[in-house]
């Protein structure tokens, strides 16, 4: 009998130590789970400070864990979906597009950096940037697209911008092929919408989302950089010459990006872009900013050699496609128009 209870009592205890063993193992995996998520939470926020991941009985650990934001769950696209153009004409998507033609640099500048250019099968002659699209083959020009070309490409969606023709929008449309037109004529807050309609409509908003984000936050940091600074006078040349002088008023996206770079843009009266040469040489601007490779030829010319700027070269060349085209990199030529124009407030 007493044999029988020493035989119990080991039993009881090999099953005691067993147990014991096992929740151990419960609890460490629990542990090593909470740190796992936490880690990939931190990353997924972009939060550089240190989590630990060590395991205590400390209530305050916990707490410290659990109060780590977590990632924002991704706003997916519901389709169907109808989407409004910047012409008004409403288009329905019953599914993600997988082939694109653009119509527009700025529009394949931002299928490119919203990462959509393996749907991209055509674009225009003029879409030059990035590099890389050169492998896309080409549908004509922005004003005259080659329809037949567009057509045998059966794309699911042509995106148009600012030239596109009504007439070439109803040719493709009878045809059967969705277009939609997206541009902004004055301002550059909406550049970010067209971004965040691009997301809708591709169901890729996060993205969008950074994309619009980080554009937004270079632009409020180089209007606070020069928002108390004085405004020197600022002419932008669009063209000159034999055919005219052409710039931007006061009511164009570049009239708005001028100011926007604390400069005074001395055709802020005038509506759309048609100049004249006496008006330039009355209002003999402190700064001339031009398309760089036009520099030269503008500086010697005879009618804006006697020009202020000109004498003090104080004329500026710059890539003109970061303001003319409008998207993500009117950033960069919003920070390059404030660079000329207050170069103190960037040192």
């Amino acid at each position: 009998m007493k044999y029988l209870r020493k035989i119990m009592l080991v039993l009881c205890l090999v099953t005691a130590t067993l147990g014991l063993a096992a929740c151990s193992k419960v609890a460490n995996n629990s542990n090593e789970t909470t740190a796992n998520q936490t880690e990939g939470t931190s990353e997924g926020t972009g939060n550089t400070s240190e989590v630990s991941t060590e395991t205590t009985d400390n209530a305050e650990t916990v707490a410290e864990v659990t109060a780590i934001p977590t990632q924002a769950t991704a706003v997916e696209t519901q389709y169907p979906i109808t989407v409004t153009g910047s012409d008004g004409s409403e288009v329905t998507f019953t599914s993600e597009p997988m082939k694109i033609v653009s119509m527009a640099p700025n529009i394949t500048e931002m299928i490119y950096k919203l990462g959509l250019e393996s749907k991209l099968i055509g674009r225009t002659d003029y879409c030059d940037y990035p590099e890389a699209v050169a492998s896309i083959e080409s549908v004509g020009t922005l004003r005259e697209p080659d329809i037949e070309k567009i057509i045998s490409l059966a794309p699911d969606l042509v995106i148009a911008s600012t030239h596109f023709s009504e007439e070439s929008e109803k040719q493709l449309t009878d045809l059967g092929v969705k277009v939609i037109v997206l541009y902004e004529e004055h301002e550059v807050e909406g550049i970010y919408s067209i971004l965040e309609t691009l997301g809708t409509i591709f169901n890729i908003n996060d993205n969008a989302t950074v994309v619009a984000d980080e554009m937004k936050t270079s632009v409020e940091a180089t209007k606070a950089a020069v928002a108390t600074l004085e405004t020197p006078s600022v002419y932008y040349v669009v063209s000159f010459g034999e055919y005219g002088d052409y710039t931007a008023g006061g009511d164009t996206f570049i009239g708005q990006l001028i100011t926007l770079a604390g400069g005074n843009n001395i055709a802020k009266e005038v509506s759309g872009w048609s100049y004249t040469l006496e008006s330039l040489m009355e209002a003999d601007p402190d700064i001339i900013i031009i398309d760089g490779w036009m520099k030269d030829s503008f500086v010697i010319a005879e009618n804006y050699k006697d020009l202020t700027a000109v004498k003090n070269n104080h004329v500026y060349g710059i890539d003109k496609n970061t303001i003319e085209r409008q998207g993500y990199r009117n950033a960069e030529g919003l920070r390059t128009l404030a660079e000329i124009i207050h170069p103190e407030a960037f040192k």
